[in-house]
């Protein structure tokens, strides 16, 4: 098994979990804004009380413009370096962390304007946890700018 310490970077997915994450969020979170426009289309932008759900996921178009940048940002950074990945997976997680546990307690107030729901700040969390985990726990040998297995760059 090869440390992360001395892990080379390829230009593959597989190089590191940061960027193996990051592409599966990635492409998951794109998708679901995706869908979310055909659930919802493109009317009542910010709606509070919209009912309009996927698989139980409440949505409103700027929930789904949410997703579909979180998505990109995910996926251009795990097609960039480890370090960049690394780095997004560290920033997504963060801010699903803050909305997660903001989410608890605006679900039936007027600041809910992404149509939060229960499932919603559960998914978040979930995602926070994921993304953090993985950001702090691996690829510890990469640093801004680091070269993997190449000394003294």
């Amino acid at each position: 098994m090869v440390s992360n310490t001395n892990r080379r970077e390829t230009g593959r997915l597989t190089d590191s979990p940061n960027r193996l994450v990051a592409a599966v969020f990635g492409v998951v979170y794109l998708l679901v804004g995706l869908l979310g426009f055909v659930v919802t289309g493109f009317d009542k932008f910010a709606a509070t009380d919209d009912k309009e759900s996927l698989l139980g996921f409440q949505l409103n178009p700027l929930h789904n413009i949410v997703h579909l940048l979180i998505g990109a940002l995910l996926l251009t950074a795990a097609m960039r370096t480890i370090s960049v990945a690394k780095g997004a997976n560290s920033l997504v997680g963060a801010v699903y962390l803050v909305v997660g546990i903001i989410g608890l307690f605006i679900l039936d107030s007027s600041a809910n304007i992404l149509s939060l729901n229960g499932a919603d700040n559960v998914l978040h969390l979930a995602s926070a946890l994921v993304l953090l985990g993985t950001a702090l726990s691996q690829d510890k040998g990469i640093a801004r700018g680091d070269v993997p297995g190449v000394p003294g760059i």
